[in-house]
């Protein structure tokens, strides 16, 4: 891969721009558990990339409950994040270096996340990111979240890249599986203690931050 092939970067947004996959975690552990399913935090990062409401349906046909509600379980989980974010959140090493160099070498910049608007905005928002994307992708209104492709191809459509042009980042395994899948050059930056995990060998670059990505698209 050359610096030229590449025309954008396009940013998955929990575990890659903000520190918010513990945060989900244990939101989604309180609000499991209280539903009476035996989850543990370990058990729940089985689940990390996926839509909320995939998750919610993942959980319960795992261990169902009575009165079964996807809409109002991810809406009370999407609602404390968004809060935790917005009270608490910080972004990850390197964000904005790597945002600034994109723009620097005249690169598209986009987002593609699996979260809903709200999260969204309160990222941005706390970030201080908001004016830096030009296109920004939920799978909020789809009918497949990641691992399906659908976001990250709408994305670079909505870029007008060709997503053989794009290179998408993501910490995620099911994240992952959807940017390869959509055709796009990859960077995966797992979380410390999944970094040596066989299964990133799919991705074109491993990285332990942002702040590889200069390296990276110097290559």
């Amino acid at each position: 891969m050359t610096s030229l092939s590449i025309q954008a970067v396009i940013f998955d947004m929990d575990g890659v721009l903000i520190d918010s996959e513990p945060l989900w975690q244990r939101v989604e552990y309180e609000v499991l558990s209280a539903l009476g399913v035996p989850v543990t935090i370990e058990t729940i990062q089985q689940t990390t990339g996926l839509r909320i409401d995939q998750c919610v349906d993942y959980w319960y046909h795992k261990a169902p409950w009575p009165h079964y509600d996807n809409a109002k379980v991810s809406q009370a989980i999407v609602d404390k994040v968004a809060n935790e974010i917005l009270v608490s959140g910080e972004a990850m090493p390197g964000v904005h270096e790597a945002i600034d160099h994109c723009q620097a070498l005249g690169l598209k910049i986009g987002l593609a996340t699996s979260s809903f608007y709200t999260i969204i905005e309160a990222v941005l928002s706390k970030l201080g990111l908001s004016d830096k994307f030009m296109a920004v992708q939920s799978a909020e209104g789809l009918t497949y979240g990641k691992p399906h492709p659908e976001v990250y191809l709408n994305c670079a459509k909505a870029l007008d890249v060709d997503p053989r042009c794009c290179l998408a980042i993501e910490d995620s395994f099911n994240g992952l599986i959807a940017a390869r899948a959509a055709n796009m050059q990859t960077v995966a930056i797992p979380a410390p203690e999944q970094r040596g995990d066989a299964k990133w060998i799919i991705a074109h670059h491993q990285a332990e931050s942002l702040l590889a990505l200069t390296t990276i698209l110097a290559k």
